[in-house]
């Protein structure tokens, strides 16, 4: 049986990579043309449950600020 040590290092290099990833993937300049997502498109960037960022509801449509989830993203990398 193998056994693998996690070290504090090795999740926080993991947790660096993860927000450069999400951050590559909602680049300014194609995030610009929305302001709103979808709460399945949040969780889905953020790996997140539902009821952990503010959000607006739309009918039955639950929408998050692409604003407040850059903020969190740019607090969690410093």
């Amino acid at each position: 049986m193998n056994v693998e040590l996690i070290t504090k290092g090795d999740l926080q290099e993991f947790k660096s990579d993860l927000l450069n990833e999400i951050k590559r993937i909602i680049q300014p300049g194609q995030a610009s043309t929305k302001k709103w997502l979808k709460s399945v498109e949040v969780r889905k960037l953020l790996g997140i449950s539902p009821g952990t960022l503010r959000f607006t509801k739309v009918g039955s449509i639950m929408y998050y600020k692409l604003e407040d989830i850059n903020k969190i993203l740019e607090g969690e990398g410093k």
